[in-house]
């Protein structure tokens, strides 16, 4: 058998051979032109004309500011580029047979057209360009996977100053704030924290995130195990921050946004470079928030210091280095809690005023984040690179009060308390990624190849309060908050929880294989070695996953229209269960498996840009808990549905975004009979997204307004669906003013004052109006 493995590999090595000779064949006495075009702000120059004078050749550069040239006759050309705006580039280039020649280019702007580029070269907010969805060089139409790309730009026009209302620009898409001061998205029926910065694992579970220094937000929908592992995604996909970077023109921007409630926000831009030749580049974000809530009592202090650094070490590497502070003081959002006997079947329900809290603002929350990401990138040749990444991520939380009502009648509940803290959750994680594209034959490869090391320690303490509430409070009267003296005098002694200690060894590999130039198919898998060392009564366990990916992509109408299909894997892995007998329940991985698929339109000079996909999520090993406390493995969910995304551009200075999403993400199977057939907790059924501004292009030039509205279905907090949010929609809308150096844009968020709840039944704002001013430098 050995024998036969080993003629049967020599023969397909041969094959393999004859086939790049065979294609390479005809080529001879050609050569080839590739490159990448720049602006001076250090932006990717799409749609850029490249001509070769005296010849017959021509092109436009790709998203990323990509060109290439094939089959060229060796000779001395003269490369011509020129964009709107920016001054005509001309270069020599010589063309060598059976070689390519690479250029960097860099445009610059045109002194008679500055201040024109300033207002309106502003990069597209349809750009779908990206290289941590697939971690390799492949556009969206070549991707068989279902992402929305969310830009600074958007924010900017919509005036939003934190992360929930940012990510509702993305089909189905419902934000979530915990009440330990995390943040979540919720789609596609489950819930994932932003977990992912720059494709690196990060933490968001009890300090929130900032958005200052976000260049862009990724949403990668289904889940996304292969890639990002189990810590940064969900069954429902993956939340990437994408953070801004240096560039090489000296650059400030400093905004002011006032609103109501209190609302306060100071940010600030500053990009210089460090030497002349500009080999080192810094930028440093800043931003200070202070604001009182909605409601009687309640406030959120938060400060924000992110600095970045790019060192250009050679022509072939590069180092990149950023750091996150991020601070914050708060009151945190309660949550309901029914008893069964209540009558009570949504927040709406409870007569309790719905701009009055329980709690005073002085039971309040500090904590800390500290990020620090390290990135080297060496590029061995034209089409290999090694990307080498370290990450520590950090998170303190000081302490933090949380109170717990639950309500036995619409008018009355019983109060309960936590004080969390002090806690400490670290994180380091150390990658390694090879990309390389190749031929074999008529074969295109794009390949990946990586490793992960991720170490997890954390400390983590609580004290609570007696399981007998120690207050009752009739939400119909005038009643007295609870203060932080009243938790304070009723708190037991605090309890430590043993500190995890935790490794995880994965490697994967990705491998897209282009033929017959519009057929592609992607081919990942990853293996995940999961270790946890014994920490207090939980004992040592390990685990070893598997989690595979399989894509097909087929181009319809080249670059405009492709069919795909994909097969996902995501995976989590659970730590054993003690049961009420004494005996523990050890818990194999849990898996999800996605099938989705569908059709993405990029036309018309990628002015209209469309997905539409149908996917199933299935998760057969389901672990259920009951009421008794006992818990079971091998129940079986079951989420299905619809995603569509619209952007368009139809003329000039009209923009319009809109997304719907239906779930259905059902218990289908469970010891419990009466749960089967229930819906899933967290997950409504239609979600849509609108968004439409207009940009004055004559008279009047920089005035602009928009428009927009979320609607989001009414959903279950537990699968007993018993407790459900109402459904709402809200309507939004801005108008703002832009010149080359300053902007000024009023916002006014839930027009109609609608009355709603989060996922989780905490009231949200009613009626609000911002302000921005913004200067530039």
């Amino acid at each position: 058998m050995k024998y036969l493995y080993q003629r049967k590999l020599q023969f397909l090595l041969v094959i393999s051979f004859l086939l790049t000779v065979f294609s390479s064949f005809g080529q001879q006495n050609h050569g080839k032109i590739k490159g990448k075009i720049t602006t001076s702000d250090g932006e990717e120059a799409v749609g850029v004309n490249i001509i070769l004078e005296n010849s017959k050749y021509g092109t436009v550069s790709n998203e990323d500011g990509t060109f290439e040239f094939n089959r060229i006759k060796p000779n001395n050309y003269i490369l011509q580029v020129s964009l709107t705006g920016y001054e005509t580039l001309e270069k020599e280039v010589i063309v060598t047979a059976n070689k390519t020649t690479f250029l960097s280019l860099q445009l610059n702007v045109s002194n008679k057209e500055l201040q024109e580029v300033k207002v309106s070269g502003k990069k597209s907010i349809f750009s779908k360009k990206t290289e941590y969805v697939a971690r390799m060089p492949i556009s969206n139409l070549e991707n068989p996977q279902v992402y929305s790309v969310i830009h600074k730009e958007l924010l900017q026009d919509q005036v939003i100053v934190e992360i929930g209302s940012a990510i509702r620009n993305s089909p189905g898409v419902v934000p979530l704030s915990y009440p330990s001061g995390g943040f979540a998205a919720i789609f596609r029926g489950f819930t994932v924290g932003i977990n992912s910065r720059n494709g690196m694992e990060t933490l968001s579970g009890r300090s929130s995130v900032g958005i200052a220094n976000v260049e862009r937000i990724e949403i990668i929908k289904g889940p996304s195990g292969t890639l990002f592992g189990s810590s940064a995604s969900s069954f429902g996909g993956v939340v990437n921050l994408v953070t801004k970077k240096p560039f090489e023109t000296a650059a400030t921007e400093i905004g002011y946004t006032a609103g109501s409630f209190g609302l306060n926000r100071l940010t600030a831009d500053i990009n210089t470079p460090l030497t002349k030749d500009k080999n080192v580049l810094f930028r440093l974000n800043v931003a200070v928030n202070k604001e009182k809530s909605f409601l009687d009592y309640g406030f959120n202090k938060t400060l924000e210091v992110t600095p970045s650094l790019t060192y250009k070490a050679s022509e072939k590497l590069t180092f990149n280095i950023d750091a996150e502070l991020f601070n914050s003081n708060n009151t945190k959002p309660l949550y309901p809690a029914v008893s069964n006997t209540s009558g009570i079947t949504n927040p709406g329900d409870i007569k309790l005023d719905y701009k009055k809290s329980l709690v005073h603002e002085d039971a309040d929350a500090k904590s800390s984040a500290s990020k620090a990401f390290v990135q080297g990138e060496y590029r061995f040749s034209e089409n290999w690179k090694s990307t080498t990444l370290f990450s520590f991520v950090g998170e303190d939380v000081e302490y933090s009060y949380q109170v717990s009502p639950t309500w036995t009648s619409p008018t009355t509940a019983t109060i309960r308390a936590t004080v969390f803290g002090p806690i400490s959750s670290n994180y380091t994680n150390i990658q390694e990624n090879i990309n390389g594209e190749f031929t074999t034959g008529p074969l295109k490869h794009k390949l990946l190849t990586g490793i992960n090391y991720r170490y997890y320690t954390d400390t983590f303490s609580t004290i609570p309060t007696p399981a007998t509430p120690f207050r009752t409070i009739d939400g119909a009267t005038n009643f007295a908050p609870i203060r932080k003296n009243e938790i304070d005098a009723v708190l037991l002694a605090p309890t430590i929880r043993a500190g995890r200690n935790e490794h995880t060894f994965s490697a994967y590999a990705s491998d897209v294989i282009s033929m017959a130039d519009r057929l592609s198919i992607m081919l990942s898998l990853r293996i995940d070695n999961f270790d946890r060392k014994e920490s207090g009564t939980t004992p040592a366990y390990n685990q070893t996953s598997l989690s595979p990916k399989l894509g097909v992509v087929y181009q319809v109408v080249k670059n405009q229209v492709s069919l795909f299909g994909n097969y996902m894997n995501g995976f989590q892995n659970l730590a054993p269960v003690n049961q009420p007998d004494g005996n523990q329940l050890v818990l194999d991985p849990l898996y999800a498996n996605q099938y989705e698929g569908g059709i993405k339109v990029e036309a018309f000079n990628k002015k209209l840009s469309t997905t539409v996909s149908y996917y199933n999520i299935t998760n057969d090993n389901a672990v259920m808990r009951f009421a008794d406390l006992t818990y079971e493995q091998g129940g079986k969910q079951v989420s299905k549905g619809w995603d569509f995304e619209l952007i368009a551009n139809p003329i000039a200075g009209l923009d319009i975004i809109a997304g719907y999403a239906y779930n259905d993400n059902r218990i289908v199977k469970s010891a419990t009979a009466s749960l089967e057939g229930n819906k899933a907790a967290d997950a409504p059924e239609n979600v849509w997204n609108f968004w439409t501004s207009y940009k004055l292009q004559n008279k009047l030039k920089g005035l602009g307004i928009g428009f927009g509205a979320n609607y989001v279905d009414e959903s279950y907090m537990s699968t007993t669906n018993t407790f459900y949010i109402p459904s709402y929609t809200v309507f939004n809308s801005t108008v703002f003013y832009e010149q080359p150096t300053w902007r000024v844009g009023i916002k006014i968020n839930n027009i109609s004052n609608e009355k709603y709840w989060s996922t989780w039944g905490a009231p949200q704002p009613p009626t609000t109006i911002l302000a921005n001013l913004t200067f530039k430098f």
